[in-house]
């Protein structure tokens, strides 16, 4: 299919633009019905004609093929198992976008963990060990401790927010000298394990979704992301407490690397997204592992 003359690079793509471009490509008719919550960047629910609700989600410059071998391969893996994640409807190529539509799970995103929630994310976090075992072509998560990521995991604004940031960026540069840029193991990791990507009903976690970050790796490192993603969240007094706790337990290849994969990620992204005394909060957090 040509890619539409309006979709250039910086082209920002919407729900309504690609149910339109799908039919054309595959001739499955959607329904716009809104943007999904929880700040999810290119989601939407949509409706089809005999009114089966689903979720669309699409990632630009991104070819099916590539979310195939990676991670909707995770994601698909887990379903077949019973992993609460959602199943993939369809998959299409339109124009250079991956376009995919997913299962709607029962269930709201979480604000924050209680006790309870937190026994049920670190079950879940279990459950994903050895998942990949099978399964050797998926890659490997890079953590991007010596080089930039794709659009996050850049060096460069620390370097230049502060002095206290160029130090951090420095420690962990350091980090990614003593350990694989990419955790081995065969687990599944989920990449962006919080209580936004949670869905629950009464207490009870329904549904894990947003898998675009999954690759194969060690499962632990999500346990790290739920501690960054419980940073500045509401959640039960102690609940922050007791994951710190477990977090200690973790061999130092493990928790190094992760943690300072996490305050790259975060650091980074608040240096350029977010208010200036928000900054400061996750350097904070950030300076307690690296």
């Amino acid at each position: 299919m040509t890619t539409p003359p309006s979709w250039g690079r910086a082209e920002r793509l919407d729900a309504d633009t690609l149910v339109a471009a799908l039919y054309d490509e595959t001739g499955v008719r959607l329904t716009v019905e809104g943007p999904c919550p929880g700040g999810q960047v290119g989601a939407a629910y949509v409706r089809r004609p005999d009114g089966h609700r689903s979720v669309l989600k699409w990632r630009p410059h991104t070819t099916v093929a590539e979310v195939r071998s990676g991670p909707l391969a995770v994601s698909e893996i887990l379903h077949a198992d019973g992993f609460p994640c959602p199943a993939t409807e369809l998959a299409a190529q339109v124009g250079h976008a991956a376009v995919m539509v997913q299962e709607l799970l029962p269930g709201t995103t979480m604000d924050g963990l209680d006790h309870h929630g937190l026994d049920q994310a670190l079950s879940l976090n279990e459950a994903l060990t050895g998942r990949l075992a099978d399964h050797p072509g998926i890659p490997q998560l890079p953590l991007y401790l010596r080089s930039d990521g794709p659009g996050y995991c850049l060096h460069e604004p620390l370097r230049r927010h502060s002095a206290r940031g160029a130090a951090l960026e420095r420690r962990i540069v350091a980090v990614g000298g003593e350990y694989p840029d990419r955790l081995p193991g065969s687990d599944a990791v989920h990449n962006d394990f919080h209580p936004g990507n949670f869905l629950a009903e009464d207490g009870e976690i329904t549904g894990v979704i947003d898998w675009d970050g999954a690759a194969r790796g060690d499962r632990r490192l999500d346990l790290v992301t739920l501690r960054f993603g419980l940073h500045g969240a509401r959640g039960a007094a102690g609940v922050a407490a007791r994951l710190d706790a477990l977090l200690d337990t973790l061999p130092p290849e493990v928790l190094r690397p992760s943690w300072a994969h996490m305050s790259l990620r975060m650091t980074d992204w608040a240096i350029r997204h977010f208010p200036p005394a928000e900054v400061e909060t996750w350097l904070n957090l950030a300076e307690r592992g690296v």
